[in-house]
């Protein structure tokens, strides 16, 4: 940005490389990976865009910030893999997952930054199993390295709902229009792990009773989702609101260009992995999908598509063909420029 538009100052450039991110974070999350969380139907109740909606709150909800969104805990592997160019494991091997917090000398000393991000992108999450929601070494070995006993993510995700004052797990349920059980059993369909529904009925004794962390969480996945009924219905309020309620929503009309806009769509999670790694040359097609189910399983970094960003060039020889873009910046130049010469009629009036 700074070598396409060197009259800017950083100030500009920064609010300009600013605004690229957050189109592309956007467009990722809700194209890319969204559907994997939220299944088709997901999809579905979230709908398309239609444009900004003022009338609409776009803050995080507590239930949302608080459980909701914490499904992913269910999802971490316990080891973190570590593969070199070829996808292999490096000479240090992988890593288990509670020697790497506060260990950031490992990315200097142990091959630097890329064999993780290969080991994420190339191996499965870990699979929610039945007998096991969350992985030992987050339930038993949290933070071991920097705490003389280690903590427990689960119990600590259960008292946070509790310090927040969320509301039972069958209220969030009503919320959603699901249906609201007076015994486990009515929770069959939902839930069909006999074994976890009596476990609960020992721990809780009625479903009223049930924290929404814990409830929600052990619901079986909607097809093609990775969360149960509760959780999409929660994730898709969310989403649906922190898009819609966006006057800045990478999608509104008034914030780039048809040809900015078009350059955004290109962008994927493997051309920004590509981009910031220091020698990634190859990733999967889909960074979302395992390799053994795309073919080919990995392409080269030079046949991703990405952002032109000359489509930002500020001045140029004939500015109907680049250029002449709506800044952010201007426009904050513009405003400040507005609330001083209001100030200045002020102070006028007043001598």
């Amino acid at each position: 940005m700074r070598e396409l538009n060197p009259h800017w100052d950083g100030d500009t450039v920064f609010h300009e490389a600013r605004k690229i991110v957050g189109a592309e974070m956007q467009h990722i999350t809700y194209t890319h990976w969204m559907e994997h969380i939220i299944g088709r139907k997901g999809m579905k109740l979230l709908g398309e865009y239609q444009g900004y909606d003022a009338a609409i709150e776009p803050t995080i909800s507590n239930v949302f910030a608080t459980a909701a969104y914490r499904f992913g805990h269910s999802l971490i592997n316990p080891i973190l893999h570590r593969l070199n160019a070829t996808f292999q494991p490096i000479a240090e091997g992988h890593l288990p997952l509670h020697k790497a917090f506060f260990s950031p000398w490992r990315i200097v000393q142990e091959g630097g930054i890329d064999p993780l991000l290969r080991g994420l992108f190339a191996t499965p999450a870990k699979l929610k199993m039945p007998g096991q929601f969350l992985n030992t070494e987050l339930t038993e070995k949290l933070f071991r390295a920097a705490h003389e006993v280690a903590l427990d993510l689960a119990s600590l995700n259960v008292q946070r709902g509790r310090d927040h004052a969320l509301r039972g797990y069958t209220e969030w349920r009503k919320l959603c229009n699901l249906s609201v059980p007076e015994n486990f059993d009515e929770l069959s369909n939902d839930m069909t792990s006999s074994q976890i529904r009596d476990k609960l009925k020992q721990l809780y004794g009625h479903p009223g009773n049930v924290d929404i962390w814990v409830g929600g969480l052990l619901e079986d996945p909607v097809d093609g989702a990775r969360v149960g009924p509760t959780f999409q219905c929660l994730l898709v309020e969310q989403f649906k609101r922190l898009r819609d309620g966006d006057r800045f929503w990478y999608e509104n009309p008034s914030v780039f260009t048809r040809e900015q806009l078009a350059q955004i769509k290109q962008v994927t999670l493997g051309r920004v992995l590509c981009d910031n790694g220091d020698a990634i040359t190859d990733v999967t097609p889909d960074v979302f999908i395992l390799p053994r189910e795309q073919d080919p399983a990995f392409i080269p970094c030079d046949d991703l598509p990405y952002a032109n960003l000359r489509i930002w060039t500020d001045c140029c020889t004939d500015c109907r063909n680049s250029g002449n873009f709506r800044r952010l910046s201007s426009l904050l130049a513009f405003v400040s420029d507005v609330r001083l010469s209001l100030l200045t009629s002020k102070i006028e009036i007043i001598l």
